[in-house]
C-alpha cells in the first residue's frame, strides 16, 4: 500500500503518543545510516577513554547523542556476529555459527546467511525504504552456482549493493602474508614435494638400471604430481582473485579488487547514495573494511598517528565516518536521519603485521576477537545520534544488543516483526529517548559455535550484572593474553577449559573479570541457580538447523566462484582508475 501523506500524520501521531519526538521533514519516516567497523576495539575510541588515537568524528556523534557503554555483540567473530545483527537472531538459530571454521572462508563456498532469514532491510524494503549496502558484506555469496546469488545483499533486501561480498584479509594484499588454510597449504606443499622426489627416484633407479621399472609408472606419476599440484594451487595460489573482489550489484567491478583505493570509492559510493536518495525514506549500512588486516592506509594518513600502522587506519575510518556525515548535514537530513556507529565485535589484539602488533585494544575488558565468551571479544562501541529525537551527550550503562538494530529500525520505519522466528533483539527507542531506565535485556547468552560459553545477567532491582563462565579458551603460549598460534581461539576440543563450577564475576564493579567470586560464598550459588533456570528456557527455543558454515559448507568449490571473465582467468578492472584519495 502507498505511504501517503494521511498517512504521514497517522504515523507521527502515534509515535508522538508512544512518546518519540520529531523534527519535521519533507520525507514521512526517518532515514538511517548504520556504520559498522570491522574488528574494532572499544578502547581505541576518544569517548570512550583514548586519549593518544585521534577520533574527533566518532566523539562528536557521542556529544550530539547517546553512548552506549555495554553495548554487546552476539559473537566475537565476523560472521555470526553480522548474522545477529542484520536478522536481530543469535547466529546459532540461522546456522550461522560452527566451532568448526567460525567464519565463511572462501567466497566460493555454498555456505551463508539462509534465503529464509528475513532482515530488517527486507521488510524496510516493503515499507518503501531504498536500501543501500556499501562495504563488507562477509555472508556468502551462492548455493549451487557461479550466478544464483542466493545469499547476495540483493537478495536479502538491498536495492543497492557496493563493495566486497567477502572481507579484507592478508592475502588481498599484494605479497601479503598468507592467512586462510596456511596450515593444510603447508602440508600440501610438503605432500607435492615428496611426490616429486618420488618421481625423481623413479627416473634415477630406472636409468641407473637398479631396478627395471616401466616408463608408463613415470608417466603416471609425473602426471598425477603435476595434476595434483595445479588442484591445490589453483586455490590456494590465485586465493586473492577468489575472495578479494568488489562488486556492484551482481556484477564484478575488481578482481581483485585494489585495496589502495578501496576506502575511497566506500566513500564516494556512500555520499552518492545518499544524494539519490534524500528526497525519499533510506536505509544505508556503511560496513568499513577498516580496521581489518593488513591494515591498507591511503597515503594522506600513513604516518600520522602515534599508533603505527593500526592507529594510521584507526584516523583514516574517522575521517571516512566523517564524510559520510557531512553529505548527510549538506543534503539537510541532519534532523531526519537517526545514525549509528558500532563495531562487528572487538579489536584482534594477536593480529600482527610482519613483527608489529596491529591489532586494537579493548580497553580494561578482558580478551578480544574470537575470544568466546570474554568481554574484550564482544563488548563494542555504540552510538545514536538523531537531533531532536534522541537526547545529546548522553552515556547509557544498560546492557544493549548489536540485535537490537532489528526491532528499533523496524518498528521506527511502520513495519512488523515476523511472528514466525523468535527475534532476540529489543527495541531501543524507549532507553534511547530517557522514557524507561532499563533496557529489555535481562539475559544475553554467548556462544562459541554450538557451544555455550557465557551467561550475562542483568538484576534489574539491584542494578548489578553477573557474567557466569562455562567454557574459556585456553591461551598460548603460558601466560598470554590470546591464542598467538592461531587467527583465533578454539571454541571447543582440547584448546578450552570447562569450568565447574561455573567462573562468576560481577560485572558491574569488576568489569574487567580479573577476580571470580568464591563459588562457596554468597551471592555465588542464589546468582548461579537463576542463570542455570535461564539457560535451561533459553535452550527450550534453540532448534537444529542447517549449519551453514560447517566444515563442509566452507570447502572452495569452483563452479561456485565468481568470475569476471572465464574461470579460472577471472581479472577485471572497471573502476575509476583515477580515485586515490577519501572525498570529505
Amino acid at each position: 500500500m502507498e505511504f501517503t501523506r494521511s498517512h504521514h500524520w497517522i504515523f507521527l501521531v502515534i509515535l508522538h503518543l508512544a512518546g518519540y519526538r520529531f523534527v519535521m521533514t519533507s520525507n514521512p519516516k526517518p532515514n538511517f545510516v548504520l556504520m559498522i567497523a570491522d574488528d574494532f576495539g572499544i578502547g581505541d575510541i576518544g569517548c570512550y577513554g583514548n586519549s593518544t588515537i585521534r577520533t574527533p568524528n566518532i566523539d562528536r556523534l557521542a556529544i550530539n547523542g547517546v553512548k552506549l557503554t555495554q553495548h554487546i555483540a552476539a559473537a566475537p567473530v565476523c560472521t555470526p556476529s553480522r548474522a545477529a545483527f542484520m536478522t536481530g537472531r543469535y547466529p546459532i538459530r540461522s546456522g550461522m555459527d560452527s566451532g568448526e571454521s567460525r567464519v565463511l572462508q572462501w567466497l566460493g563456498a555454498p555456505g551463508g546467511l539462509p534465503p529464509n532469514e528475513t532482515t530488517f532491510a527486507s521488510i524496510l524494503q516493503k515499507q518503501g525504504y531504498s536500501t543501500g549496502f556499501i562495504g563488507k558484506w562477509h555472508l556468502g555469496a551462492n548455493c549451487e552456482s557461479s550466478n544464483d546469488h542466493c545469499h547476495h545483499p540483493l537478495k536479502h533486501g538491498f536495492d543497492y549493493f557496493y563493495g566486497t561480498p567477502f572481507s579484507l584479509f592478508h592475502d588481498c594484499k599484494p605479497g601479503g602474508i598468507r592467512e586462510l588454510d596456511v596450515h593444510i597449504e603447508a602440508k600440501l606443499k610438503l605432500l607435492t614435494q615428496l611426490m616429486a622426489f618420488a618421481v625423481m627416484t623413479l627416473v634415477i633407479v630406472r636409468y641407473s638400471n637398479m631396478l627395471t621399472i616401466s616408463r608408463n609408472l613415470i608417466l603416471y606419476s609425473a602426471l598425477f604430481t603435476v595434476l595434483f599440484f595445479i588442484t591445490w594451487y589453483l586455490k590456494y595460489g590465485f586465493i586473492h582473485y577468489w575472495n578479494c573482489i568488489i562488486m556492484r550489484n551482481y556484477e564484478i567491478i575488481e578482481q581483485p579488487m585494489k585495496v589502495e583505493r578501496t576506502a575511497s570509492l566506500i566513500v564516494r559510493e556512500a555520499q552518492q547514495f545518499i544524494d539519490r536518495n534524500k528526497n525519499a525514506p533510506f536505509l544505508l549500512i556503511v560496513s568499513f573494511l577498516h580496521v581489518h588486516t593488513p591494515m591498507i592506509t591511503t597515503k594522506a594518513f600513513t604516518g600520522k598517528s602515534k599508533h603505527g600502522i593500526y592507529g594510521d587506519n584507526v584516523e583514516e575510518m574517522d575521517f571516512m565516518i566523517g564524510s559520510v556525515v557531512n553529505t548527510i548535514d549538506n543534503a539537510g537530513l541532519e534532523n531526519n536521519t537517526m545514525i549509528y556507529f558500532a563495531s562487528d565485535h572487538g579489536g584482534h589484539i594477536e593480529s600482527k603485521e610482519g613483527k608489529l602488533q596491529a591489532g586494537g585494544w579493548n580497553g580494561i575488558y578482558r580478551g578480544g576477537k574470537g575470544m568466546a565468551g570474554w568481554e574484550g571479544g564482544i563488548r563494542v562501541p555504540g552510538i545514536f545520534q538523531w537531533p531532536g529525537v534522541i537526547p545529546s551527550n548522553v552515556e547509557i550503562d544498560e546492557p544493549t544488543s548489536l540485535m537490537d538494530i532489528y526491532p528499533t529500525l523496524v518498528h521506527l520505519g511502520g513495519g512488523d516483526l515476523p511472528k514466525d522466528r523468535i527475534i532476540d533483539g529489543r527495541d531501543l527507542m524507549p532507553l534511547l529517548t530517557k522514557k524507561t531506565a532499563h533496557s529489555e535485556h535481562e539475559f544475553l547468552f554467548h556462544y562459541c559455535g554450538f557451544l555455550l560459553h557465557a551467561v550475562r545477567w542483568h538484576q534489574k532491582e539491584s542494578g548489578a550484572i553477573w557474567k557466569a563462565h562455562y567454557v574459556t579458551p585456553v591461551f598460548f603460549p603460558e601466560g598470554a593474553v590470546g591464542c598467538y598460534d592461531r587467527i583465533v581461539c578454539a571454541c571447543e576440543g582440547d584448546r578450552v577449559l570447562h569450568h565447574d563450577p561455573p567462573l562468576l564475576f560481577e560485572l558491574s564493579a569488576d568489569p574487567s573479570e580479573s577476580s571470580p567470586l568464591d563459588p562457596h560464598v554468597d551471592p555465588y550459588k542464589t546468582v548461579l541457580n537463576r542463570i542455570k533456570m535461564a539457560v535451561a528456557e533459553h535452550q527450550k527455543t534453540v532448534s537444529e538447523v542447517p549449519v551453514q558454515i560447517s566444515r563442509l559448507n566452507n570447502l572452495w568449490r569452483p563452479w561456485l566462484q565468481p568470475c569476471c571473465g572465464i574461470f579460472p582467468f577471472c581479472w577485471c578492472d572497471k573502476e575509476d582508475s583515477n580515485v586515490t584519495e577519501i572525498p570529505e
